[in-house]
């Protein structure tokens, strides 16, 4: 680890001191956006349309060429021979090899030279072989091509390597982006495109980019024949989720944030196309900037080898340094009168009249004869051993995925060994063990919940509990038949397991083996239409039965929220009347699939206007609703919550909010928990069933309070500086606050396919395996029993940061489920 430490620590350079902020310029006046604009750190001037001017100084940037290979045919013999040498047995043959060709040497000096100069050619062989693949992998990637305009509104293919910055490029769907771009259109009308950034931060989720209102209509070829504009921003920089600038485009200025760029190395999804102006190319972007040179990397089996090497070159000083004194005392005793050593010619090499010299040499032929106690074959074994473990991995069948035909690539192989000695797995939940692919499942309304089946924590915890749940689901399905909906979203595992030990008490295996029979003919008879991201089975909902509850209102708004409070847009799906849509996160599409099937379909979006078919309950008929989109506060991890600002036809203005049950609560009004301690109930209920929810909530705007806090956030989000994000967290606390709740939903994200024998396994191999989730407790522990990351004979240790506490940096501590724990820490 210290090594490791050692390595990722660079030196400082001085044009990065602007990252600092007691460097920074600071400006809190939006009016003087252009004094933090062309000073240090922010001098980036880049003419949109007008590559040639970026071929010469001021303004002559980087080629968009981007190299990863470690060696060049300059430095490859003296880096690779340094690499080699930094083995200490490299060192020890180098100089046995020396002293070979000085006159003291008993051997030839071919024998030693020889060796070492296949050892090491044989090793700066094998670096020579994974860094030309690299340079293969370099010319494939500078080889792709994008369209770029050439003039008069034509767009020509052209290399990656040719592009430079001021080019407009057009990126097709599902292609990568050749550089960092600004987002100058897409095809969708409101301007919007989806990017993929698992390249970057191996995220699934995809994430939205918006163009400015200003540039939405460059959305054809044509339109670029005449288009100008200069970009002025921040200096290249490896920040990925931060960008400062603005856009100079007929004579007027728009400022620039990180929705508008788009990072190399992503994708474009779900968009047929964007266009786009390079803001950094090559080595200039950011993605690069976040790489560092293909290092020197040595395993820890061969850093031990290291240590062996030591210790049998000190066994080796030894013997030398015994059998050079034990000849030296020999000669000063009496073997200067043995007649037969006595010599007719002096012999340098051997002086019997001076033994400390003879001494001496005798220890230098010691070190050369005793050399092959070291085994320089060791080195070239492993080796060649590396190199055939990099070709087997290669090859493997079993590591070939099919969904995307590629087979796994080993770009170096001295880490191999490394591959055994795995003692910890750290991974996250969303994306990894589970699919990444929501299901609407059940919801909590008015303090009502709603919906019900069994999934597979529920099956799970049944396996814990020896208890058969599915004989139970039978049995409720058909006392469904007889006496309407047993409100199966009531029951948590507890009930189910309860009710089951009922059912067995009152009727024998053959009686329960013959009623599921008889059901499972039923449900066949019964077909039901799977709708993908929407498992959801409640009569009193379904099919527009909703119009006939008490708290229609809040039926309502609920589901308004769920079909105004995203960032989505719709797509047509020509077979049926239903739309699809796409979205940043699965979870905002499943809401809209649920939504629409609720008589609540979002079918129109531009960058100021929302448009619903809502069923009306009044008059059981569909009607178009415009709601205009005053403001958009999107979410993130530190927020933990979404809300849009839109005015509806009548001028009300909502305030809608969706995210984290815990935010909401602490933003809700004194008359707006009504529901709190039900849903409570409810969202206790939907993690123990492993489910991911959402607490939804609104807020009913004056028209002058809106006002005043709209002049605050736009002067928030109009400035250019450190400050700007505390200054929008602000605002948007300002706002989002006297909430009334409406009630949660729940989603379902399934298990992958072979995570519960995978996870077995490792944990059979003795491994020990870290799951990050930002759920609920409950839908944690859950979800670890489900994919068998934890098991009934576990002792659980509880930690968390209670409210009472937090202000004291204290923890409590709970062992078990009843042993609890108070341990105070302070600083």
């Amino acid at each position: 680890m210290q090594g490791s430490s050692r390595r990722t620590k660079g030196k400082v350079r001085w044009s990065k001191l602007y990252s600092f902020s007691c460097f920074r310029p600071h400006t809190s006046d939006p009016d003087s956006v252009q004094e933090l604009i062309g000073q240090p750190g922010f001098s980036r001037v880049v003419f949109c349309n007008e590559p040639q001017v970026h071929k010469r100084k001021p303004y002559k940037y980087t080629n968009n060429s981007v190299s990863t290979k470690k060696y060049t045919a300059v430095t490859f013999l003296p880096k690779a021979l340094f690499e080699q040498f930094r083995r200490v047995a490299n060192l020890y043959f180098l100089l046995t090899a020396a002293l070979s060709v000085t006159p003291f040497s008993p051997v030839k000096p071919v024998s030693l030279i020889a060796p070492l100069v296949f050892v090491v050619g044989i090793s700066m062989l094998k670096e020579a072989v994974e860094d030309w693949y690299r340079f293969l992998q370099d010319l494939n990637v500078n080889a792709r091509t994008v369209k770029a305009h050439a003039g008069n509104g034509l767009f020509v293919d052209k290399l990656w390597r040719e592009i430079s910055v001021g080019d407009v490029v057009k990126v097709n769907k599902d292609e990568y982006f050749s550089s960092d771009l600004l987002l100058l259109s897409s095809s969708y009308e409101d301007g919007v495109c989806y990017v993929e950034t698992m390249n970057l931060d191996g995220e699934t989720n995809l994430k939205i980019k918006r163009c400015l209102e200003v540039t939405l209509d460059l959305n054809e070829d044509a339109k670029f024949s005449e288009f100008k504009a200069t970009i002025r921003g921040e200096d290249p920089n490896p920040s990925l989720y931060t960008f400062v600038g603005n856009l100079e485009f007929e004579n007027k200025i728009y400022p620039l944030s990180p929705s508008q760029l788009l990072l190399r190395d992503s994708k474009l999804r779900n968009s047929d196309y964007v266009y786009g102006a390079v803001i950094f190319s090559g080595h200039d972007t950011k993605v690069v900037r976040n790489s560092t040179m293909s290092p020197s990397k040595r395993s820890r089996v061969e850093k031990k080898m290291d240590k062996v090497i030591y210790l049998l070159f000190s066994m080796l000083l030894l013997i030398s340094l015994v059998t050079s004194i034990g000849s030296a005392v020999v000669i000063k005793s009496d073997m200067s009168q043995w007649w037969y050593l006595s010599l007719e010619d002096s012999d340098p090499l051997f002086d019997p009249s001076n033994p400390l010299r003879s001494g001496f040499l005798q220890f230098i032929r010691a070190l050369i004869l005793y050399g092959y106690l070291i085994p320089i074959s060791l080195y070239v074994s492993i080796e060649i051993v590396k190199v055939l473990q990099a070709k087997f991995i290669n090859k493997d069948k079993k590591m070939y995925d099919e969904a995307t035909c590629k087979s796994v690539q080993a770009r170096t192989s001295n880490l191999n060994e490394e591959l055994g000695q795995v003692e910890i797995i750290l991974t996250d939940k969303t994306g990894t063990l589970t699919c990444n692919q929501m299901e609407f499942r059940k919801c909590s309304i008015a303090g009502i919940s709603y919906g019900g089946n069994i999934n597979e924590v529920d099956i799970a915890a049944s396996k814990r509990m020896n208890t058969d749940i599915e004989a139970y689901r039978s049995s409720i399905d058909q006392s469904d038949t007889t006496s309407q909906s047993l409100e199966m979203s009531e029951f948590s595992v507890a009930d189910i397991i309860t009710q089951q030990a009922i059912l067995r008490g009152q009727e024998n295996a053959d009686n329960l083996n013959a009623r599921n029979s008889r059901l499972s003919d039923v449900r066949k008879e019964s077909f039901i239409k799977v709708i993908k991201g929407f498992n959801f089975r409640d009569d009193r909902l379904m099919n527009n039965q909703w119009i006939y509850r008490s708290d229609l209102f809040d039926m309502t708004m609920f589901f308004r929220v769920m079909a105004l409070c995203h960032t989505g847009i719709p797509v047509e799906d020509g077979q049926t009347d239903k739309l699809k849509y796409e979205a940043e996160s699965p979870e905002e599409v499943a809401f809209l699939i649920a939504s629409q099937e609720f008589g609540f379909q979002f079918f129109q979006r531009t960058q100021s206007l929302m448009t619903l078919k809502e069923l009306d309950p009044y008059s059981g008929k569909q009607v178009k609703r415009e709601y205009k989109l005053l403001n958009l506060l999107e979410f993130s991890s530190s927020r933990k919550r979404m809300s849009v600002i839109v005015r509806d036809e009548d001028g009300k203005i909502y305030l809608l909010c969706k995210g984290a049950d815990s935010i909401i609560f602490d933003r809700l009004a004194d008359n707006g928990g009504a529901y709190q301690e039900a849903t409570t109930s409810h969202l206790s209920n939907y993690a123990e069933d492993g489910f991911r929810t959402l607490a939804f909530a609104y807020r009913v705007l004056e028209l002058a309070a809106y006002e005043r806090w709209n002049s605050i956030f736009m002067q928030a989000k109009t400035t250019v500086g450190p400050e700007r994000e505390e200054l929008l967290e602000h605002a948007t606390e300002m706002i989002e606050k006297e909430l009334i709740l409406l009630g949660v939903a729940a989603v379902e994200d399934k298990l992958q396919k072979g995570v519960v024998e995978c996870i077995d396994k490792l944990a059979q191999a003795g491994m020990k395996i870290w799951l990050l989730t930002g759920d609920k407790k409950e839908t944690a522990i859950n979800i670890g029993f489900s994919c068998s990351l934890l098991r009934q004979d576990m002792k659980q240790f509880h930690v968390c940061l209670s409210k009472e506490t937090e202000s004291k940096n204290q923890l409590k501590v709970t062992i078990s489920k009843s042993d609890v724990i108070s341990a105070p820490f302070e600083n």
